[in-house]
């Protein structure tokens, strides 16, 4: 009997590309409905995702890893320089129907690995209180609070960050 493993493989794509695109697209749509139906009691309009959608564009993480599943795009995670020893994380994502399946913590390796070959020492990220899994996902992988390193969004809440080790 041959069984057969479906793995994760995490390589960078360009920002604009139609896979990228996608999926920062579902990102968005993912973390913006939360945010709206928390505080609004709704999902978030397509004239809003557009809006929010320019507003990412004019905000390039600087890299943008994908990660893939069984060969099919299923999540990203964007990493940009804070100063010659500080990388963030930003836009970290996994598609809903490939959640639980190792690829966050795939993305988080790379992301680290990536840190380190700019020369990082450190890797930060904000994120928001009511993201309560991505909070306990970043603690399981040695995240811990920090102060702000940037000036704070209205997305801001959560403010964490990691020693790299060589």
């Amino acid at each position: 009997m041959t069984t057969s493993m479906t793995t994760w493989t995490v390589s960078p794509q360009p920002v604009g590309s139609p896979e990228s695109a996608g999926l920062l697209r579902e990102y968005l749509v993912d973390v913006a409905d939360r945010w709206y139906l928390l505080y609004d009691g709704r999902r978030c309009t397509p004239e809003e995702i557009e809006r929010h959608l320019a507003e990412m564009r004019d905000d390039d993480p600087g890299l943008l890893l994908v990660a893939r599943y069984g060969g099919e795009p299923a999540g990203c995670v964007g990493l940009r320089r804070v100063d010659a020893r500080t990388t963030e994380l930003c836009r970290m994502f996994v598609r809903a129907d490939r959640r639980g399946l190792g690829g966050s913590g795939a993305l988080l390796g790379a992301a680290e690995e990536a840190a380190r070959a700019w020369g990082a020492a450190r890797i930060v990220l904000e994120t928001r209180r009511d993201l309560v899994e991505a909070r306990a996902l970043y603690a399981r992988h040695g995240f811990g609070d920090v102060p702000p390193y940037k000036a704070a969004t209205p997305y801001s809440e959560v403010w964490l960050g990691k020693e790299l080790t060589a």
